[in-house]
This record gives C-alpha cells, sequence and structure tokens, in this order.
C-alpha cells in the first residue's frame, strides 16, 4: 500500500511554490513518474495537443484559494450548484478499504451512477439497478435494495444515478422510475413511473427533484410524495452519447442540459423559461462530434454559469440575464471544475486545461495518454474528471489509472493504479477520496 504525501496549504499558493514542492520524494497519487531511461526520445503526447494556451496566460500565475474540508457529497456532481471548489483531504492518504458494490460493466450493461457520501455514508447504484449503503469508515454493506421491476430484471438497461436530501436518498432508473428510499434502511418509500427512460442523476434541492429522461424532457417532483409538479421539454435527438448530465440549481433557477446541446434556465417553482442557449458548434469536423450532446454538468457559481458540449463549444453564462460572457471552442464530455477565478476541463482530445474564469483564456493545456498503443493509435484511453484535492487535479482513465496533475502548471505529478478502468469521476468527501472503478470495485483513500 503507497502512502499519499502531500502538505497542508495555509493560504494561497503560487505556481512557484508548489513546483518547489513537488520536488518531493512522493507526490499525491502514488510515487513521482520515474526519469527516463538514457538515449534519445521522441514525444507521443506532443502531436496530441490540439489546443495551445493563450499568448500571456500561459505567464500569468495561476493563484488558488486554499482546500477547505466538504463533510459531504450528497448528489452526482457534489452540491446542486456543481460547485465544489478546492477540497481539502489529510496530509498522507493512503488506501483505507476496498468493497464491492455489485454488478460491474460488461458487453450488455453499464456502471454508469456516481457514489455519493452523506451522513458517514457512501451510497452506490450498481449495474443491474441494486442500491446500496456502504460504511463509510469501515466500507461494511449496511443494506442493500433491488429496484428492478420484477417483469424487467433481465433487460439490458442503462441506470441512472443518485441523490440525497434529508434523509431520503434518491434513484432514477432506466426503467422510466424515480424511486425514494429510506436512507438508514433502503426501505422503498415510493416509486413513480414516467414517460422515459432516465439516464443520469437527479438534482435536488428545497425538496424538489429535477431529473431528465432520454427523450429530453426534465421533471420536477415533490421529493415528499413523488407528484409530478411540472416538466419541460427540450428538442429530442434521435442519437446520443450514452449517459446524460444533470441539472444545476442555485438562486431560485435550474439550469437544464439537453443531449441537444440546448440550455434552459427556468424558475425552480413554475418553470418558466428565463433564458435558453445553444452550446452546438457551428465547424463539426468528425461524426462523433456531430452530437451537440451537453454531457458535462454544468456549473454554477458567483452569478455565471459553465457548461461544456460534446460537439466543440465551452461558454460562461449570466445566470440571470442569458448572456454569454465569454465561449471557447473546446469539446468534452466531462464537467468543468471551478475553483477561485480558474476553470478545469477534460477536452475529447484528451487533454487537461486550464481556463480563465473571468474571460476564457486558456492558461496551460496538459495531454494526457490517448492511446494504449501510441505508435499504432490503437486502444484509445478514455479520461474522466478532473476533481481539485490539496492542490492536485486527479484524473483517471479507462485503462485502471489516477493521475494526479499540478493545477498550477499542468504538470503530471504521479499516478496510482486502479482495480479495474475507472469511467465515473472521484468523489471527495469528509477527508477521504472515493474511486469506483468499472468492475463494481469501490476504492477509499483516507
Amino acid at each position: 500500500m503507497k502512502p499519499f504525501n502531500t502538505f497542508r496549504r495555509l493560504g494561497f499558493v503560487t505556481a512557484t511554490a508548489l513546483a518547489l514542492a513537488a520536488c518531493g520524494e512522493n507526490s499525491f497519487f502514488g510515487a513521482n513518474i520515474p526519469p527516463p531511461l538514457p538515449g534519445e526520445r521522441i514525444s507521443i503526447l506532443a502531436n496530441q495537443r490540439s489546443i495551445e494556451a493563450d499568448a500571456g496566460a500561459a505567464t500569468t500565475e495561476i493563484v488558488l484559494p486554499a482546500p477547505t474540508v466538504n463533510p459531504d457529497w450528497p448528489q452526482t456532481g457534489g452540491y446542486a450548484n456543481h460547485a465544489m471548489h478546492h477540497i481539502a483531504v489529510g496530509d498522507s492518504l493512503q488506501r483505507a478499504w476496498t468493497t464491492k458494490i455489485g454488478a460491474g460493466t460488461d458487453d450488455e450493461v453499464r456502471l454508469n451512477a456516481q457514489p455519493i457520501m452523506a451522513a458517514g455514508r457512501v451510497y452506490t447504484l450498481d449495474s443491474e439497478t441494486v442500491a446500496a449503503a456502504f460504511d463509510a469508515k469501515t466500507g461494511e454493506k449496511v443494506w442493500e435494495t433491488e429496484l428492478s421491476p420484477e417483469d424487467e430484471e433481465d433487460d439490458e438497461h442503462v441506470s441512472g444515478g443518485l441523490a440525497f436530501e434529508d434523509g431520503r436518498v434518491f434513484v432514477t432508473t432506466g426503467f422510466s422510475e424515480v424511486i425514494a428510499l429510506d436512507s438508514a434502511t433502503g426501505k422503498i418509500l415510493w416509486r413513480k413511473n414516467f414517460s422515459a427512460p432516465f439516464r443520469s442523476a437527479p438534482t435536488v434541492r428545497g425538496n424538489r427533484i429535477f431529473a431528465i429522461t432520454i427523450t429530453n424532457k426534465l421533471f420536477a417532483i415533490n421529493a415528499l410524495t413523488g407528484e409530478n409538479l411540472w416538466s419541460h421539454s427540450g428538442a429530442e435527438e434521435a442519437t446520443s452519447l450514452l449517459g446524460g448530465s444533470s441539472p444545476a440549481i442555485d438562486n431560485g433557477i435550474v439550469v437544464v442540459p439537453y443531449s441537444s446541446g440546448e440550455l434552459f434556465a427556468l424558475s425552480t417553482d413554475t418553470g418558466r423559461e428565463l433564458w435558453t442557449d445553444s452550446l452546438s458548434a457551428p465547424r463539426r469536423s468528425n461524426l462523433s462530434s456531430r452530437l451537440s450532446a451537453i454531457r458535462g454538468r454544468p456549473v454554477i457559481d458567483r452569478g455565471l454559469v459553465f457548461a461544456v458540449s460534446n460537439s466543440g463549444l465551452m461558454a460562461a453564462i449570466n445566470l440571470r440575464t442569458g448572456r454569454r460572457v465569454w465561449d471557447r471552442e473546446i469539446g468534452g464530455i466531462e464537467s468543468p471544475w471551478v475553483a477561485g477565478n480558474f476553470l478545469f476541463v477534460l477536452t475529447n482530445s484528451s487533454e487537461l486545461v486550464a481556463v480563465s474564469r473571468t474571460d476564457g483564456r486558456i492558461h496551460w493545456v496538459q495531454a494526457l495518454p490517448n492511446f494504449e498503443d501510441p505508435e499504432d493509435k490503437e486502444g484509445r484511453i478514455f479520461w474522466t474528471g478532473p476533481i481539485l484535492v490539496n492542490d492536485r487535479l486527479l484524473v483517471a482513465n479507462s485503462v485502471g489509472e489516477a493521475f494526479s496533475v499540478s493545477p498550477y502548471t499542468g504538470k503530471i505529478l504521479g499516478k496510482e493504479e486502479m482495480p479495474d478502468g475507472v469511467s465515473i469521476a472521484p468523489i471527495v468527501a469528509a477527508g477521504s477520496v472515493y474511486i469506483l472503478s468499472n468492475n463494481a470495485e469501490l476504492v477509499a483513500y483516507r
């Protein structure tokens, strides 16, 4: 078991200080990547870079707020606005426990739901729609509940996800259902059927659940009874990416991302449209980028909405007015991460990018391994994340590796082997990092 050495920050830290700190013997998420062997070396990463840092921005120091502890991660993306900022964990992280949550990804079904953590328990949803609760300290299973309808247990499907509020766990499923569970026992409190399957997690706030179907319909649901309060529809797409996005909520506004590339701001009380935008990029060079889907969750932070589409457009939008503050030709299917005056996002070209929150300028670009066999360009590697903990951006990939990257320079600091490939971004709560691999093994680092 390898220790995870890091350090505590007492305020603001500049890139220079981080560069010095990174020269230690070990790095967060495994030992430092060893120096290259002697001889001529040809870079396999440089040619993968499709985005360049902006002149002037590349030389600007990145300054981030000090990390703080978040006690819970109650829904996919953290809190309802999906803005988690800079999270603190312990000075030295180790693998604390590993547990099997149920069924994982195989040729027929896919593990899709990000775990959540609240009130001392980690809640999960496996690929066969079995919800479970685990003690966050020990990893011991507390309860599990089978949620597939009896007449559909053997059907292939992709499940939605989880959210927690006031002692209840809310689940969206690929069987067109929203289900409320007692978080202490796993007992079903109510279950309601809707018009189409869900493939993304719900967002919950103020006793209201907001969930999007695969037909681009948003339902606002009473969390106490399951009653449908109102609904809203976007343009329905014939094809889309597997999985989906979750709404973001703040200041009485729910921002709804659809697979059509549409972004709507609605009143949480009535569903009244406040504004709309589209993140469909005008130039789409290949077949996959023609899918305009917003699969990464939008983020609401200090009056701005940040969102990125698969087709190649990232934008910052004023939450109240819908005015676009800036946009960049950046495509991705992972959620942006905001901290201080900066955004960090994974692109469709396996690049990790640091972007100014205020004007969209690019400060640095780090190309990540794109293929298992880079010479023949075979075995495509897919990445998920990032999350920001203790001055480390953590990303994980489909071949079972988690990397730590400096948020100040983009330098890769270290990596850790996972039990299997990872397709779901890690979560952080109460000083612990939780990573769920494709074979349904949940690993806790503390």
